[in-house]
C-alpha cells in the first residue's frame, strides 16, 4: 500500500528537446509539482524522460502511465522496473497496462490476445522477481525458466495497474497497489475509487487528466473533439464509454465514424463530454476542476497539457502550478 499524501504530477516529456528537461525539471520542483508521469505510445519511451528527471531532479516522484505489459518479454520489464527503482530509490512507480489492439497489434506486430490476463500474470511474475527470486514457472499467459533479476532494489517499486471498467478495476484493487485511469470525467471516478477501494482500502488512484487553460472556447472544443475521437473510437476506450453511460449520447458519433464520415463525426460529440473529459477555462477554473477529480477519490492527479489553442505549454505548467493554489 502506498503512503497517501498530497500529490500534483505532470506529464512528461513536454515538446521541448529532451536534453533540455533538465531546466524544466528542476522548475517543477519549484513550482510544487510533485510527480512526473511518463507513457509509451509513438514518442519517446516511458524510461528515458525518467531516468534524465532522476538524475537532473531527485526530490520528484517517478511513474510510468503507462508501460504496456505486451511489448516487454517479462525479464526485460523486470529488469527496466529494477533499473528505475535503484536510480530514483523509494521515488519511483511502476505503471503497467494491456494498453490497445493499436499500440500492441498494429504499431508492434504482437498480437493482443488475452489481456486481462496477462497483465494478472505480468504484476504476478513481477511481485517475484523483483525480490531477486528465481523463477521458473509456467503462467497462463508466457513461461518463464530460470530467471532471476541479477540488480535487485532495496525496496519493492509500488506496482499500478492501469484500468478502465470493473473487472480490470478490481484486478488493481487486488493484486496491484492501485489504478491508473484516464479519458473519464470528475463525476466518474467516485464510481471507478469504489471499485477499486472495495477490492483494498487505500489504494493509490492516479488520474491522468487532460488540460488546457484556455478562455478560446471555440478552438478547445474544435481540438478536443479531435483528440477525443481518436480515443473514443479505440475499442477498449468506446466500450468504456458505454459503460460509463454513454452510448446513446455518442451513438450517432460512432456510426457516422464507422461509415466514414469523420467530419460529421467530430460534430456529433456534444460540447459538454469536451468540457467534462478535457479540463479547460482560466487556469483559476482549471485547478477548481481538478480538485473535484482529488474530491472524488483521485490520490495523484497527472495534468496532460493539451495545446490545442497553440498556447505555450511551459506557460500553462506555470499557470496550473501547485504554488498558485
Amino acid at each position: 500500500m502506498l503512503k497517501q499524501e498530497s500529490r500534483y504530477g505532470m506529464s512528461v516529456p513536454l515538446p521541448d528537446r529532451l536534453d533540455d528537461h533538465k531546466e524544466i525539471f528542476r522548475e517543477l520542483v519549484e513550482l510544487g509539482y510533485t510527480d512526473v508521469w511518463s507513457s509509451e505510445a509513438n514518442e519517446t519511451d516511458g524510461l528515458t524522460p525518467l531516468a534524465l528527471a532522476a538524475a537532473w531532479a531527485p526530490e520528484l516522484r517517478l511513474g510510468t502511465a503507462i508501460l504496456p505489459a505486451f511489448t516487454r518479454g517479462p525479464a526485460l520489464l523486470a529488469q527496466s522496473a529494477a533499473a528505475m527503482a535503484c536510480a530514483a530509490p523509494n521515488n519511483f512507480v511502476l505503471g503497467i497496462g494491456t494498453s490497445s489492439d493499436v499500440i500492441v497489434e498494429r504499431w508492434n506486430g504482437i498480437p493482443f490476445e488475452d489481456p486481462y490476463l496477462k497483465v494478472r500474470d505480468t504484476i504476478r511474475f513481477l511481485r517475484k522477481a523483483l525480490t531477486g527470486d528465481k523463477i521458473s514457472e509456467e503462467f497462463e499467459t508466457f513461461n518463464v525458466s530460470g530467471f532471476r533479476l541479477a540488480r535487485v532494489p532495496e525496496n519493492q517499486p509500488p506496482i499500478l495497474l492501469a484500468a478502465l471498467r470493473e473487472g480490470m478495476l478490481r484486478l488493481a484493487g487486488r493484486e496491484a497497489d492501485g489504478a491508473i485511469i484516464n479519458w473519464l470525467s470528475a463525476n466518474d471516478v467516485e464510481r471507478v475509487a469504489g471499485i477499486v477501494n472495495n477490492e483494498g482500502p487505500n489504494k493509490e488512484l492516479v488520474a491522468r487528466i487532460f488540460v488546457c487553460p484556455s478562455d478560446k472556447k471555440d478552438l478547445v472544443l474544435a481540438g478536443g473533439k479531435f483528440a477525443m475521437a481518436a480515443y473514443l473510437n479505440v475499442p477498449v476506450y468506446k466500450a468504456f464509454h458505454k459503460w460509463l453511460g454513454r452510448e446513446d449520447m455518442l451513438s450517432e458519433h460512432w456510426e457516422q465514424w464507422d461509415s466514414g464520415d469523420r467530419k460529421g463525426a467530430l460534430e456529433k460529440i456534444p460540447d459538454a463530454l469536451v468540457d467534462e473529459l478535457i479540463v479547460n477555462g482560466t487556469p483559476e477554473q482549471c485547478r477548481d476542476h481538478i480538485q473535484r477529480y482529488v474530491a472524488a477519490g483521485v490520490t495523484c492527479p497527472a495534468l496532460a497539457i493539451m495545446p490545442l489553442t497553440g498556447d505555450e505549454v511551459r506557460k500553462s505548467v506555470r499557470d496550473l502550478a501547485p504554488i498558485n493554489k
